[in-house]
């Protein structure tokens, strides 16, 4: 980490996507619709191959008790949980449209429930929505069943019933361990919680537990977060995802909220990512890639040493790329070579299920262009490396020819010690990690062609 100077940063530290999909959402067009995603969804249930795939499945919570300043998500803060019981039956609603046209009975080996608070839904709601998937679909015996949970919303007796409705996996809204760092977010939630939840978890015996943190927040040093890194350490969760904050208050109303001046800048961010990374590998930690860290035991490390690594709209997966039905309101989902989102207001989602339509907003057709860099992306984000020989037998192309100007571009990164460029291909190094957004963004058309970056959070 004492690698990356000043003069790296300003050259490479730059906004940039975090490619949980290529081509990335803010290409998505309007111009592709309801009928189009009814196309997708047709062609799948029609193609034998296909349906023999199993089904991933995300649902969106967009409620939440409590503003938290720093969120960036579609959520509605609200105290009124009868809203709750109407989503939900707008939620089976579409759910029966989706299966209208890909058929009833597909396999499902991952669903994840987020937000805004999955668990704002009642114990009773989550049962409900738990029964419409096993009505609607087959649920995996060896699937992963993931919920992320507000630590504030459960309790002990809440994780056992989540445990019996069939959820495997927990991901615990962390953030930071610090007081006062809570306090500047709206966001407080005392350590010794966590630190019981997490053991309980333990104990019912959910296969994997997860804990999400944030470095760059207002308030937050380097040897205060130096502190929340010795707690997760000594909490020893399965996985770690952390991410930088973006501070984006024109685009993110609760973001204005925050000071300006209580966030950290440059180095300092610079050293609460260093001192995570070396904290993390110290602590016993596979550094999976970018934002996420395992344990060696983990599905997601195991992944990572035999190269099965994925990335979809929820970050690292060890499932393959398999097809993605989104539901409720603003959910992204991917069915074939197609990616689609849903209108992102209540308002907008229930009128269009009560008129019979998916409530599809906008979305894209994937080209054969498209196909191919995102192959190329997702291998630099997932194994760091691109091996020129099987992607030219794979899309049919000559490697060096189709990529000849972002070839000559990764010359400079090389010079600058981030890749390995060979024969065969190139690699990531250690050092690249902290920029592999950056080598990725080279072979992103969309982003060379227009240079318009502010919209994205910058990559550390």
């Amino acid at each position: 980490m004492t690698a990356v100077t000043p003069e790296l940063l300003s050259r490479f530290d730059i906004p940039g996507p975090r490619y949980t999909s290529f081509p990335t959402a803010d290409r998505f067009v309007e111009a592709f619709g309801a009928d189009d995603y009814i196309l997708a969804l047709e062609q799948r249930k029609a193609h034998t191959g296909a349906r023999a795939l199993p089904l991933s499945v995300y649902v969106h919570v967009p409620f939440c008790e409590s503003l938290c300043y720093y969120c960036a998500c579609n959520k509605i803060v609200t105290k009124h949980h009868e809203k709750a019981a109407e989503y939900l039956d707008y939620l089976a609603r579409e759910l029966t449209m989706h299966t209208a046209h890909c058929g009833k009975g597909q396999v499902v080996s991952q669903l994840h429930l987020g937000g805004g608070t999955p668990t704002f839904f009642s114990d009773a709601e989550l049962q409900q929505l738990m029964a419409l998937m096993r009505e609607h679909f087959k649920l995996d015996t060896a699937g992963e069943y993931s919920i992320e949970v507000d630590p504030r919303t459960v309790s002990n007796e809440r994780l056992k019933v989540l445990k019996d409705m069939g959820f495997n996996r927990l991901s615990f809204g962390v953030q930071d361990f610090d007081p006062a760092v809570q306090k500047a977010v709206h966001r407080e939630q005392p350590a010794g919680q966590v630190f019981a939840l997490v053991a309980e978890a333990r104990r019912l015996g959910f296969v994997s537990i997860n804990v999400d943190l944030i470095y760059g927040l207002p308030k937050q040093t380097p040897e205060s977060f130096a502190r929340t890194l010795a707690q997760v350490n000594e909490l020893r969760p399965d996985r770690i995802a952390l991410y930088a904050y973006a501070h984006l208050p024109e685009r993110f109303k609760p973001q204005r909220r925050i000071e300006s001046a209580d966030l950290p800048m440059g180095q300092d961010k610079l050293n609460m990512l260093s001192g995570a990374i070396d904290a993390f590998m110290s602590g016993g930690y596979v550094y999976v890639g970018m934002d996420h860290f395992a344990l060696p035991t983990d599905s997601l490390a195991i992944a990572k040493r035999q190269g099965r690594l994925h990335r979809n709209f929820q970050g690292y997966s060890t499932q393959p790329d398999c097809d993605l039905i989104a539901l409720g309101v603003s959910a992204i989902g991917k069915v074939g070579a197609t990616y689609s989102q849903n209108v992102k207001t209540l308002e907008e989602y229930y009128d269009s299920i009560d008129a019979g339509v998916l409530p599809v907003q906008r979305g894209l057709a994937l080209s054969r262009d498209d196909l191919v860099r995102r192959a190329v992306i997702m291998s630099i984000m997932c194994q760091g490396s691109v091996l020129f020989e099987p992607m030219e037998q794979a899309w049919l192309i000559n490697f060096r020819e189709y990529f000849g100007s972002e070839l000559a571009e990764l010359e400079a990164m090389q010079a600058n010690g981030l890749i390995e460029l060979s024969d065969e291909g190139f690699k990531v190094t250690g050092l690249g990690w902290f920029f592999v957004r950056g080598v990725a963004m080279l072979f992103d058309r969309y982003l060379q062609a227009d240079r318009t970056r502010a919209r994205f959070s910058r990559i550390i």
